[in-house]
């Protein structure tokens, strides 16, 4: 009898190691797709890989399967939920991952993103950033931060209008344990690219713009824009990172509006 139970244990084990190593097989694969798409993306649009960033979305992958991705090359991940985040991070507390907040942030939850986060990509009220900026004080930390705006002025959709940018961009050199990196945005969702393209287009003027304002151009250097159904428009616009989900690591239980208004990634 026990010795039955043993061989069933043993299946199942090597069940869960089979469903690892075809997980790990599947994502190698949409990886290398996703790097092959970033640099012909810079080929057309003259630009250099390696000045795109690649931020796997892994809001809803379970950490067994962030473990897998680890060991295929990743080392930052993107999460919306801030809850959802710091379980992640705990149960991979022993491997050295950057993680990131790319989702709505209300003030409550700043005292947790403190604690163990590395970026935060969705500062868009100066409430937000006073309370961070107190609360990573205490931590002892500082975080880099980039400024969210809705370049498509859908009223569904969080970030600043791109008109009140420059003066809350100025607003935050008050702020040490801040560290002001550049802008992000969610274009609209549209089947045009066109229509798409339009608010990568406004979000690079922006920044030229900003660049040339203010005192430091560094602050404003990173452009975070484009997902898994737009990234290669966005890199052509000039993006510095793309947020990349479902492309990677295949469809959601859960619906996209549950983490975007509107949008996919």
């Amino acid at each position: 009898m026990s010795g039955a139970k043993s061989g069933s244990a043993d299946a199942t084990v090597d069940d869960v190691h089979a469903r690892q190593a075809q997980f790990k097989r599947k994502f190698q694969r949409r990886l290398a797709d996703i790097k092959h798409r970033i640099e012909q993306a810079c080929v057309r649009s003259r630009r250099v890989s390696s000045d795109v960033r690649l931020l796997p979305v892994s809001k809803t992958v379970e950490p067994d399967r962030l473990r897998q991705a680890y060991t295929a090359g990743c080392r930052e991940f993107g999460e919306n939920k801030v809850q959802e985040a710091m379980h992640k991070a705990q149960e991979l507390g022993d491997l050295s991952i950057h993680w990131s907040i790319i989702g709505h942030l209300q003030t409550n939850k700043a005292r947790y993103v403190a604690r163990f986060a590395h970026e935060v990509q969705s500062l868009d009220s100066l409430k937000l950033a006073e309370t961070l900026d107190r609360r990573l004080q205490i931590e002892g930390r500082a975080l880099d931060v980039l400024v969210q705006v809705n370049s498509s002025g859908e009223s569904s959709k969080y970030g600043l209008s791109p008109n009140e940018v420059p003066a809350f961009m100025a607003s935050l050199e008050a702020f040490d344990c801040l560290h002001i990196r550049g802008l992000m945005t969610l274009a609209v969702f549209s089947e045009s690219d066109e229509t798409v393209r339009k608010c990568f287009v406004r979000m690079r003027r922006l920044r030229e713009r900003l660049q040339q304002d203010l005192p430091d151009p560094a602050t404003c250097h990173a452009l975070s824009m484009g997902m898994s159904g737009d990234f290669e428009i966005a890199i052509e616009e000039g993006s510095t990172c793309v947020r990349i989900g479902q492309a990677l690591f295949g469809p959601r239980a859960l619906p996209d509006s549950y983490y975007w208004p509107g949008e996919t990634n």
